[in-house]
């Protein structure tokens, strides 16, 4: 018997669903940037203006109510990657893609533990979306080690243990001071064959 799948919460097509889907979307967006990702589901349900049954309907769990608040930022993670395959310098590709996934993956407080566990675990919402993430950015390392600018023994599950680290930092930096772009800036430099730009 196959495993079951993980439940990913789609908008409904009725109008008064799709509207409590969205504004559930918004509350929950702005919750978890505020709170982190512990944030109440029953404020997210209130500030939502629906009851706690509704945000259960349309979000079983927390972790596919994450899933859904998250996945835009993860399919333009995934976009840009492609966009930046084929780039003439891409050791700066890399390095452009890395900037950027490090800030999606510290949108919130605890994000980065949730996508650090649901890339490898395919019972989670995330994991799909986090899987074609993984893979767009390994092509971008495996490009710029072809190219002789990236050390050939970096693995894609090293890179992304490293851009972790410098979420990590970014998610706890004081908000005056973002500890993240050094950090980035140091890995670029360890992973390098040449200088890193910028």
């Amino acid at each position: 018997m196959p495993d079951a799948q993980p439940y990913i919460a789609r908008r409904p097509k009725r109008a008064d669903g799709a509207r409590n889907y969205d504004a559930i979307l918004s509350a929950a967006g702005k919750a978890f940037e505020s709170q982190g990702a512990d944030a109440s589901l029953e404020d997210i349900a209130g500030q939502a203006g629906v009851a706690i049954g509704t945000l259960y309907r349309h979000f079983p769990t927390r972790a596919s109510l994450v899933e859904a608040a998250t996945r835009e930022g993860l399919a333009e993670l995934i976009g840009r990657a492609e966009e930046l395959s084929g780039a003439p310098d891409p050791l700066a590709a890399l390095a452009e893609w890395m900037r950027r996934a490090v800030r999606h993956f510290s949108t919130f407080r605890g994000l980065v533990g949730i996508l650090t566990r649901s890339m490898y675990d395919e019972g989670t919402p995330s994991y799909a979306a986090c899987n074609a993430m993984h893979s767009s950015g390994a092509r971008l390392l495996r490009a710029a080690q072809v190219a002789g600018q990236v050390r050939g023994d970096l693995t894609a599950d090293e890179l992304f243990d490293l851009m972790s680290g410098a979420a990590w930092v970014r998610e706890n930096s004081p908000a005056d001071r973002d500890g993240s772009a050094r950090f980035v800036l140091m890995i670029l430099e360890g992973i390098a064959t040449r200088p890193a730009t910028g």
